[in-house]
C-alpha cells in the first residue's frame, strides 16, 4: 500500500469524477484508477461504487477514506514536526470559523503571530456543525464556535477566549430610545436585519424575542455580516448582533447608534481541538497561547 493510494482515494472522494481527481493529483485517469483498483485488491473489498463512472464509495470505502485521511494528516504532522524543529519560526495550520466570529480572527492570528512570526494560516467560514465536522475528519486542526454547541463527552478539547453581549444599532435615522439600554420590546417595534435562521446567534435573538413576548418586524435575514452592515449603515434596517461581530472599519461605530439590550445573553465562544495525544510542537505552541487570552474586555460595550 502506498500514501499516493491514499492521496488518490481522498481527491476521488472530493472531486466525485475521475478525471478531475487525476488532473488535482496531477496523474493520468488510468494510473489513478489503477492505483484505487490496486489498493481494493490489497485490502481485499470494493471501495468504490463505480461502471464507467465514479458513483460514490461503498460503506467499506467511508471507513477507508476517514482512515486514509487520518493517516495522512498524521504523516502531515510527521513532516511539520521535522521541519519546526529546524525553523520555529514557521509552520502551517487550519483554522474553521463561525461567521460570526470572522471578525474575531486578526486578533487571534495577531496573537499567534507574535509567537510563530511565519505562520502560514488557513482559514475557513463553516456553521457551527460543519467545523466540528471538519475537525474529525483532520481537514482542520482548530475551530472557532459556539462552546455551548460542542457535544459533551466528545472527542474535543476547548478553550473559552470570551462571552457574547447582544447590542442594538442603528444609523441616526431610526430613532432609537434616548436611554443607554434597550428591552427586547423596544427592539422588536424597528425594522430590524438580522443573522439567518439557522446560525446560532440567530437562534439566541429570537429566543430573547420569546421570551418578552413579543415578534420582532424582521426586513431582511442573511447570513453574510458585510450585507448586514452595509444595510445598518444605509439606514434600512437596525441591527442586533454580538459586539465581536461589529466591524471595526473606521468611522462605522462612529456613525450609528449603540444600544446595550437586556437582558442580554451571554453565550461563550472559544477554541477547540481534536483531544489527541500526537499534536505537533506548532498546533501545542499555538494551543499554549490560546489559554493566555481573554478577550471579554475587547468584546464589551
Amino acid at each position: 500500500m502506498f500514501l499516493r493510494q491514499l492521496s488518490y482515494l481522498i481527491a476521488l472522494d472530493q472531486h466525485r469524477h475521475f478525471s478531475r481527481a487525476a488532473q488535482a493529483c496531477g496523474v493520468s485517469q488510468p494510473a489513478l484508477s489503477s492505483a484505487i483498483r490496486q489498493l481494493e485488491n490489497e485490502l481485499g473489498i470494493t471501495i468504490i461504487n463505480r461502471n464507467r463512472r465514479f458513483f460514490g464509495l461503498t460503506e467499506e470505502g467511508q471507513r477507508v477514506l476517514i482512515w486514509a485521511r487520518k493517516t495522512l494528516a498524521d504523516l502531515d504532522s510527521l513532516r511539520q514536526e521535522a521541519a519546526f524543529a529546524q525553523d520555529i519560526a514557521g509552520g502551517s495550520i487550519s483554522i474553521g470559523v463561525m461567521p460570526q466570529g470572522v471578525p474575531v480572527v486578526p486578533v487571534l492570528l495577531e496573537h499567534f503571530r507574535n509567537a510563530v512570526p511565519a505562520l502560514q494560516v488557513d482559514v475557513t467560514v463553516y456553521p457551527n456543525a460543519e467545523i466540528l465536522h471538519q475537525l474529525r475528519e483532520h481537514r482542520i486542526q482548530l475551530g472557532l464556535m459556539y462552546l455551548d454547541q460542542v457535544p459533551k463527552g466528545g472527542p474535543f478539547q476547548v478553550q473559552r477566549l470570551y462571552a457574547e453581549r447582544y447590542v442594538l444599532i442603528a444609523a441616526p435615522s431610526i430613532p432609537l430610545p434616548a436611554k443607554r439600554v434597550c428591552g427586547w420590546k423596544d427592539a422588536a417595534d424597528l425594522p430590524l436585519g438580522l443573522l439567518s435562521r439557522n446560525m446560532h446567534s440567530r437562534q439566541v435573538v429570537d429566543a430573547c424575542f420569546a421570551q418578552a413576548g413579543v415578534t420582532p418586524r424582521v426586513m431582511l435575514e442573511t447570513n453574510v455580516l458585510e450585507l448586514l452592515h452595509a444595510e445598518i449603515l444605509s439606514g434600512k434596517v437596525a441591527g442586533i448582533m454580538p459586539v465581536s461581530a461589529l466591524p471595526e472599519r473606521v468611522g462605522f461605530m462612529a456613525a450609528l447608534q449603540v444600544r446595550r439590550l437586556d437582558p442580554s445573553p451571554t453565550p461563550e465562544v472559544g477554541l477547540l481541538r481534536l483531544n489527541q495525544a500526537n499534536s505537533t510542537a506548532l498546533q501545542a505552541r499555538l494551543w499554549h497561547v490560546s489559554t493566555s487570552l481573554q478577550l471579554d474586555d475587547i468584546y464589551t460595550v
